[in-house]
């Protein structure tokens, strides 16, 4: 088992005729990801590495459907047409890799998926691997598979694209492979939070721990560490936050990544998941020495 995605789940990728789309499938079914259909407006009956593509959502849904997952590819502008034609239709979940994605678009986005019972994931997520077993987005390539997404007990969220996959390297480099892999996003609201993830590694019999790499700016680490008090999240959980030491109203690195009236700060992040029982360590280096000094002396 695993969250998000596991074997035969059913992906449709909107976009899927671009040259980024055509490289994301690709990567895709490399990964084994069940890729049953592609969508682009005009273009149907075309194949994108045999998968076929038809013009509208309701189209590729009446042709396999169900279909779980929607992966959005389309350009940010026109993110919020692709994403308000698929929650039509009763996915489970959408990822919306797209990055700048207009903030009033990304809330409606959020809000409507919502009110579907649709998980959405993003705007801005570089993606979902969980080896062996599938992706969705852009990580896992093979080769990366061989160093950073190997399979394992471990799940690991974060907050930066790439640092996901720095902190999968950590956590297979100190002998422990990868359960599932989320980036949440990199815009200034996202679809899915920390705090909202935890409770699915909670109750995935294939998850032992969660490694988590955290930004300044929001609440979600406070959030994270007030349902971990409540013991809604008993695993361990070992955290590294960026951003130590800068002042109120300097932007780190991603959209919400910024202090504003004295919240948001990384010390207050630190101190709200050390309270909770999370290990907080200085360095991603550090994420796979702790994880050794948890399962050795337990």
């Amino acid at each position: 088992m695993s969250i998000i995605l596991n074997e035969g789940t059913k992906v449709m990728i909107q976009g899927i005729t671009g040259r980024f789309g055509q490289f994301v499938a690709r990567n895709m079914l490399d990964n084994g990801t069940n890729v049953v259909a592609g969508v682009t407006p005009g273009k149907a009956g075309q194949k994108v590495w045999d998968i076929p593509v038809y013009n509208t959502v309701r189209e590729a849904w009446d042709a396999h459907g169900p279909i779980d997952t929607a992966l959005i590819l389309v350009p940010g502008p026109g993110a919020k047409t692709a994403l308000m034609e698929a929650v039509g239709s009763p996915f489970t979940n959408i990822l919306m890799e797209v990055e700048r994605v207009p903030l009033h678009d990304a809330l409606i986005c959020i809000a409507a998926c919502r009110k579907a019972g649709i998980r959405l994931i993003g705007p801005g997520s570089g993606g979902v691997v969980c080896p062996g077993k599938g992706s969705l987005g852009l990580f896992g390539s093979p080769e990366m598979a061989k160093i950073a997404f190997l399979p394992g007990r471990i799940g690991v969220i974060s907050r930066s694209g790439g640092q996901t996959s720095t902190l999968s390297f950590e956590v297979c480099k100190a002998g422990f492979g990868i359960s599932t892999a989320v980036n949440l996003g990199s815009e200034s609201v996202l679809g899915t939070t920390f705090p909202e993830l935890l409770p699915l590694f909670q109750a995935d019999t294939e998850t032992d721990a969660v490694v988590y790499y955290g930004e300044i700016g929001g609440v979600m680490e406070e959030e994270a560490a007030d349902l971990m008090k409540e013991g809604r999240y008993t695993k361990p959980l070992v955290a590294y936050i960026a951003g130590r030491g800068l002042p109120s109203g300097i932007r780190f690195s991603h959209a919400s990544a910024i202090i504003e009236g004295g919240r948001g700060t990384a010390e207050e992040k630190v101190s709200a998941l050390r309270g909770a029982g999370g290990y907080v360590v200085d360095n991603p280096s550090d994420i796979g020495p702790t994880l050794k000094g948890i399962f050795l002396n337990s």
